[in-house]
């Protein structure tokens, strides 16, 4: 569900993101008294699940692990409790989306040598075909949403509306095209 935010809630959510861990007397403006608002503020946006939790960055490199890649996976079958099993197991895979597509999921791991990334592509294999990409650099790391543009609403009709027809129109349905069948999902990647 989403949930309704007001700009005092945009503004907690950019200097939360900017970094976590700043003190509630320094959330909001310099020299504003509403301080213990923007304290109450966070904490409901923290009740409402909008701030889901808090986390530091890591620098991969300084802990070991030189090598950050991105693994796709395509997945055929819709047997998905190995892989969650899998990916509960290995804590250098940082992060997996299940996406549409030709691919079915699309990992990001982290080793500390080829022989160590080979290892885990190997075990990820077992699941399907995968694609790897060696990550350079990150020119644009993580960082949440901004506040989403206001809607603008156009202005109320002025004049006469323009009448209209008291018929009713009817669409002709297009038949199907002979030898194809109407599917729901992208095949191959579990989803029937």
């Amino acid at each position: 569900m989403t949930e309704e935010l007001d700009e005092t809630d945009w503004s907690i959510l950019a200097e939360v993101q900017r970094d976590g861990r700043i003190p509630f007397t320094e959330l909001g403006p310099p020299g504003e008294p509403q301080r213990l608002g923007h304290h109450r503020a966070r904490q409901a946006l923290e009740a409402l699940g909008v701030i889901s939790g808090y986390r530091a960055d890591v620098d991969l490199t300084k802990v070991g692990y030189a090598i950050l890649a991105v693994v796709r996976l395509k997945y055929p079958g819709n047997r998905h409790e190995p892989l969650r099993r899998l990916l509960g197991e290995r804590m250098e895979i940082l992060e997996c989306l299940r996406t549409t597509g030709e691919d079915c999921y699309t990992l990001k791991v982290a080793a500390g040598s080829m022989a160590h990334l080979e290892s885990i592509v190997d075990e990820l294999a077992r699941f399907g075909s995968t694609t790897t990409n060696l990550v350079y650099s990150q020119p644009l790391p993580y960082r949440g949403p901004p506040d989403p543009a206001p809607v603008t609403v156009s202005p109320a009709r002025t004049g006469p509306r323009p009448a209209r027809s008291t018929r009713t129109r009817r669409r002709a349905r297009r038949p199907p095209t002979p030898g194809t069948t109407p599917t729901r999902a992208a095949a191959g990647c579990g989803r029937r």
